[in-house]
């Protein structure tokens, strides 16, 4: 089992992949987090294998995180996308067994 944890500044209105694909293991659970104040509303998209944002979830409000757990998980890359007008930071999590 692996666990990999990866801290970035986003600065406002970039994106970037945030955890590739695992090659030789399988992922088993994943957690984006964005740190801000809790009174800031600022919004994130975060797509699955596409970078161009055509397809994606939203965090935003208070709660400013989405995780996934279980074998049945989304496996490719993983982008985040700071669409707020500040930079954000950023902290992931990746299990792999």
């Amino acid at each position: 089992m692996v666990q990999t944890v990866r801290s970035i500044t986003l600065l406002a209105r970039q994106k970037t992949k945030m955890i590739e694909k695992p090659t030789a293991l399988h992922r088993i659970f994943f957690s984006i987090r964005a740190l801000a104040d809790q009174t800031m509303w600022c919004e994130t998209k975060i797509s699955f294998d596409d970078p161009m944002f055509r397809s994606f979830y939203v965090i935003d409000g208070p709660g400013k995180y989405f995780e996934a757990e279980g074998t049945d998980i989304f496996q490719g890359d993983i982008w985040v996308y700071n669409t707020s007008n500040t930079n954000l930071l950023y902290t992931t999590t990746e299990i792999l067994h």
